[in-house]
């Protein structure tokens, strides 16, 4: 008989069976199965594999540590956008598969002694606590990796504003703008934040950096910095800039003050009226705005100081500018002070005429005088510009009559000038010497134009029973210059008496115009050459 055969007698001890290799899968459980799979199943949720390894199946085990070691890497460090939610996802779904299926194999499986299923189920939940911490270390992390962000935002945006500061404002403005939106997004969406409670002290070193200028002295770049900062509290919360949100008003008032004083007069400023009338309309009520009435009468009474210097040109272009800006500006008792530089205008475009003169720009002081006479009919120096002005248009062709300003009216003897014409258009002619002015000749009616110069100095005026149209001028003795305009438009001659031409006491003198044909067809003045004198008994 066989020892499998045995036959086992009363009292002897039975051999003890082998531990099967795998869960029974058919027939009831080992006991106390219920317990082992809850405790395996809490094992396993804590992502360690723990519930595997006590079932010895450590392959199984391996792959929830392979599993919680990408999760790490993916996690970590913490990020401020935190974790993508797909891997989050999928790691609770293997860490519910593995308790799950740890579950189940711990309920078929009946393990050593040493396992004991309550104590393995407590620990499971106290190690279920691991995760949890896990999720709220995480959370702290994910918090503090913000924080550095936004305080690294707001270190970005003070460095902007630091190196904006050594530009223009126009050249800076678009960085002090995307700044400005930072602060605002730090200060009102993340206030509880590190970064965002120092916005209110970044703010301050804001406001120093775009009023620069100002605080340098200089006015008339400040404004437009100081316009911007009066904005500001449109664009971010008040309670953030506090005292800041006010306080451009005073700089400003200051700068629009002194850049527009300093630009009174000034052609730039045109008819708005610069940065006096924006004060004005800005601040009407401040004491900076007060004081523009009589910085402006200052202002007038040096301009119209300065057209007897030597320099009345420009000075008369200032008052003008002055004058229009003055009349612009929206208070009207400063307005009304516009009419203080008239009188200095009316000096000025005299001064400026006469000015231009003795610098020989003969056609810039005929302009200047000639509007002059034009516009102040009841000044006593109108016939003084008049004959400045004659000069001046004399001396554009022939500068000798530009030797001198024409003189007065002077006494003594006087000769007469009788001139002609003979020719079929009028004539004016214009004369400057010892007395200055102008007279018309009417056209000669049937008289021609001579075909040479020649023909001309020998016939005209001299057809029998034709009577020229004439003038007379009686003239003190001296030298002349005369410019002879014809009617039709073709170019001016000059007569000059430089050459001992001279009208002298004791003599009547006799002068006649006439035209030539040219050889382009056209008519070209000419008066008689030379001008004829007899003795004064038998003038002619």
């Amino acid at each position: 008989m066989s020892s499998d055969d045995q036959i086992f007698r009363p009292g002897s001890i039975p051999p003890v069976p082998p531990t099967p290799s795998r869960p029974p899968t058919v027939g009831p459980p080992p006991p106390g199965a219920a317990l082992r799979a809850v405790a395996a199943g809490l094992l396993n949720l804590t992502g360690l594999g723990l519930g595997y390894a006590l079932t010895g199946r450590w392959f199984r085990a391996v792959l929830c540590w392979v599993a919680t070691g990408v999760l790490l890497l993916v996690a970590l460090p913490a990020d401020p956008d935190g974790v993508a939610t797909g891997p989050v996802v999928g790691y609770v779904l293997v860490l519910v598969a593995g308790a799950v299926d740890g579950a189940r194999i711990a309920r078929r499986s009946a393990v050593g002694r040493s396992w004991r299923p309550v104590v393995a189920a407590a620990a499971g939940l106290v190690l279920l606590t691991a995760p949890a911490d896990g999720v709220v270390l995480y959370g702290s992390a994910q918090d503090e990796a913000v924080e550095q962000m936004l305080l690294d935002r707001l270190g970005e945006s003070d460095r902007t504003v630091r190196a904006a500061s050594d530009r223009t404002f126009d050249a800076a403005r678009a960085d002090y703008r995307s700044v400005l939106a930072v602060y605002r997004d730090l200060g009102e969406e993340h206030a509880g934040s590190r970064a965002g409670k120092l916005v209110p002290e970044r703010l301050n070193a804001y406001y120093e950096a775009v009023a620069a200028p100002y605080r340098q002295g200089k006015h008339c770049e400040a404004v437009a910095p100081l316009t911007y900062l009066r904005t500001v509290p449109e664009s971010i919360d008040p309670k953030l800039l506090g005292d800041l949100a006010g306080w451009p008003d005073g700089p400003l008032a200051t700068s629009l003050y002194a850049c527009g004083v300093s630009k009174l007069g000034d052609s730039t400023v045109g008819p708005s009226g610069g940065e006096l009338a924006e004060l004005l309309r800005t601040f009407p009520g401040s004491a900076q705005a007060e004081k523009v009435g009589p910085a402006v009468s200052k202002k007038i009474s040096e301009r119209a100081r300065a057209v007897s210097g030597s320099s009345p040109c420009s000075a008369t272009e200032t008052l003008r500018g002055l004058r229009a800006s003055v009349t612009s500006m929206p208070e009207k008792s400063v307005s009304a002070r516009a009419g203080e530089a008239d009188r200095g205008i009316e000096n000025g475009m005299y001064a400026c005429g006469v000015d231009r003169f003795e610098n020989k720009q003969f056609t810039e002081a005929r302009k200047t005088l000639a509007e002059f006479a034009t516009t102040y009919k009841k000044d006593r120096r109108r016939a003084r510009a008049r004959d400045i002005a004659i000069a001046s248009e004399i001396a554009a062709v022939r500068p000798a009559a530009g030797k001198r300003l024409p003189a007065g009216r002077p006494g003594g003897s006087r000769m007469e000038l009788v001139i002609s014409n003979d020719a079929p258009s009028g004539v004016e002619i214009l004369y400057t010497g010892p007395v200055t002015g102008r007279v018309t000749l009417k056209a000669c009616g049937g008289c021609k134009r001579y075909g040479t110069e020649v023909s001309g100095s020998v016939l005209a005026c001299k057809a029998g029973g034709r009577s020229y149209p004439k003038v007379r001028l009686h003239l003190p003795a001296g030298e002349y210059h005369f410019l002879y305009k014809h009617g039709t438009g073709a170019s001016a001659n000059v007569d000059s008496y430089s050459s001992g031409s001279q009208i002298k006491p004791g003599y009547a003198y006799t002068s006649c115009t006439y035209v030539v044909e040219s050889a382009y067809g056209l008519g070209l003045p000419s008066p008689s050459d030379p001008i004829t004198f007899s003795p004064a008994s038998s003038s002619r």
